[in-house]
């Protein structure tokens, strides 16, 4: 929930996120199809509080990061972990009521990604007002975590980014994961994958792939070295 990139991708869209965690946190549980109302769910499973940082359904695909514009103090007890937030979307499964009716305080600050059919939502929630910016899905779009990256890291992740794209004008799914894999200078600190002496790494990279054709979620577990990768309500370990 610290990295994220979104691309159009032929009718449709990849998002791809990393997820930096310190490894103390209990681990996650690999994305399964979940019941939420009457929608049907993928999303990797928080080991802590039970909410995600990333899910889809046939109709949306979320992506939660901490932080909304600047790095926040941490102030608990919350009334609701902002990855139950992502969870709580799927029970109305409206972005116009869930913008404008959710209850949003006593929530620590988040970034949330929305991406739906031909539309694209960026949510800040700075603990105090709730900023609604709709994206053009047509275009690229990166985002990094507030809490963890100065802004001078995050602009130059968005040029990797960049600089990335203008050499991958044709790509694939995978090709977007081992961006997400090797992109930087080997700055262990500050690289797509971290791994920080506090204990802080990127412990899984989940990827959303949905088009026409496919809807594909894969997820790296980068703890065990396991990955998964879902289509069409199939699951297979690779």
């Amino acid at each position: 929930m610290c990295f994220v990139t979104y691309l159009p991708y032929q009718d449709g869209f990849v998002l791809t996120s990393n997820r930096d965690e310190h490894i103390g946190r209990p681990k996650a549980v690999p994305p399964r199809q979940y019941a939420i109302g009457e929608q049907s769910v993928f999303y990797p499973k928080d080991g802590l509080a039970g909410g995600t940082w990333i899910a889809a359904s046939s109709e949306w695909t979320l992506c939660l990061l901490n932080g909304a514009f600047v790095k926040h103090q941490h102030r608990p007890p919350y009334r609701r972990s902002r990855g139950l937030v992502v969870l709580d979307f799927f029970a109305q499964n409206d972005a116009e009521k869930f913008i404008q009716d959710y209850d949003f305080g006593g929530i620590e600050p988040f970034t949330l990604i929305m991406v739906g059919t031909q539309a694209l939502h960026q949510l800040r929630w700075d603990d105090a007002v709730l900023h609604h910016s709709p994206l053009d899905p047509t275009r690229a779009h990166a985002w990094s975590s507030v809490t963890l990256y100065a802004d001078e890291v995050i602009r130059e992740r968005e040029a990797w980014f960049e600089k990335w794209q203008n050499v991958h004008s044709v790509f694939e799914g995978d090709d977007v994961v081992d961006f997400h894999k090797f992109g930087g200078k080997g700055d262990t600190d500050n690289d797509l994958i971290i791994s920080r002496e506090t204990g802080l790494k990127t412990v899984s990279i989940t990827q959303v792939q949905h088009t026409s054709a496919h809807f594909l979620m894969t997820y790296l577990d980068r703890l065990n070295g396991h990955q998964y990768r879902y289509r069409i309500f199939e699951t297979v370990e690779i």
